[in-house]
């Protein structure tokens, strides 16, 4: 019978590709089936190639990863407290004092309100206000009218607001006051005393009245101070009325009638409190109270609210007409106002200066001048080489 006998592959042994052909050149994978099995057989039996299998690569990525997430592990996000000595190379890793930060918080915080605060109330002291100036101012038409009242406006125009400037015409409002108050920058109010009057003497009075009836209707809030057009007048002045309490009064300088010497007239002052008064012989006898128009003003409350000031006179604060002397029309209004000296305030402290001059000087016999003509006589007489 005959046997079959199934040949051994031979044995493995390095050789050269034919053609010098790659392992996996198309020469090699058209070898026969044969050679395939022999090679499959020969590299499952050696075990060096067994060693160089597919799992370095996933061991390298491992072992990379491993190294980045322990450097990561131990480098310091909190606080790293350095002990001395032996303990030199422990550390300890500790999150953010949570507390410390909340109260460094609350001390900023706390020195933030404290600081607007502070600034605030700065703000308020540096920015306080100020109390408003009533300046009451009868005129009537004459030839220096123009000339007076753009004298005072350009004064009350120097002065910190607020300030209001009452003027007040007899019998109608002329067109001439009117555009003069338009111009001036002040704020103003231009009223007309109704009320007929024959006596030059009585014309100042009513005006007066109608400036204080506009602030006891209105209840003005201020210090009123009479300030006549043709008197002169310091910015000091206006800037001290704002100082005045109830009743604030200081001397006044006056030109005798001869105009060949000056007279002071007002209180004499320990501080600011009056205890005499500068005179003269003519008016020695015949007023209490030796001011001037221009030489007092008061607080404008005691016009329509006289119970926060005691007043005992329940008829409106006025200026009377009936006194026949012009030296007693200061004196009974004074006495509607204050009782006696203890009640007045010397302006500025120690009355010494001098704070605005009343120099009649207003020409009475000048017509006033209507419908001038400027448009002749305006060429050249000589001509300029």
């Amino acid at each position: 019978m005959a046997s079959i006998r199934r040949t051994l592959s031979p044995v493995y042994h390095d050789r050269h590709y034919e053609n010098g052909g790659a392992p996996f050149s198309p020469s090699s994978t058209s070898s026969s089936p044969s050679q395939k099995s022999s090679g499959k057989h020969s590299s499952s039996s050696d075990p060096k190639a067994s060693r160089r299998g597919p799992w370095r690569r996933p061991f390298y990525q491992f072992l990379a990863f491993f190294l980045i997430g322990f450097v990561l592990g131990m480098t310091p996000y909190g606080q790293i407290d350095d002990v001395n000595g032996t303990d030199r190379f422990n550390f300890e890793i500790k999150p953010p004092n949570v507390e410390e930060s909340l109260k460094r918080r609350e001390e900023v915080a706390v020195d933030g309100v404290s600081f607007s605060a502070e600034s605030k109330n700065k703000k308020e002291e540096d920015f306080a206000p100020r109390k408003l100036v009533i300046v009451v101012t009868p005129t009537y038409n004459r030839a220096m009218q123009a000339y007076y009242l753009n004298r005072v406006a350009q004064t009350l125009r120097l002065v910190e607001p607020p300030v209001l400037w009452i003027v007040v015409e007899g019998n109608a409002a002329s067109f001439e006051t009117s555009e003069i108050l338009r111009k001036t920058g002040v704020m103003y109010r231009h009223l007309v005393c109704k009320r007929n009057t024959t006596s030059i003497k009585d014309r100042g009075v009513h005006q007066r009245n109608t400036a204080l009836e506009h602030i006891e209707l209105h209840k003005l809030d201020g210090v009123v101070y009479f300030a006549d057009d043709d008197n002169i007048y310091s910015l000091e002045l206006f800037q001290s009325l704002r100082h005045i309490r109830r009743f604030g009064t200081w001397p006044v300088a006056m030109l005798a009638p001869s105009k060949n010497k000056a007279i002071l007239e007002g209180p004499v002052c320990n501080g600011s409190q009056v205890i005499g008064w500068h005179t003269n012989e003519k008016s020695k006898r015949l007023r209490r109270f030796h001011v001037d128009m221009s030489g007092f003003a008061f607080n404008s409350t005691i016009l329509w609210d006289p119970k926060r000031w005691r007043r005992p006179f329940s008829h409106p604060t006025r200026q009377l007409d009936t006194v026949k002397e012009g030296f007693q029309q200061e004196t009974t209004f004074i006495e509607q106002v204050v009782a006696d000296e203890s009640d007045m305030e010397g302006v500025p402290p120690a009355c010494s200066r001098i704070l605005n001059w009343h120099l009649h000087l207003d020409a009475l016999d000048v017509p006033y001048p209507q419908g001038w003509v400027v448009q002749k006589n305006l060429e050249a007489l000589i001509t300029v080489k």
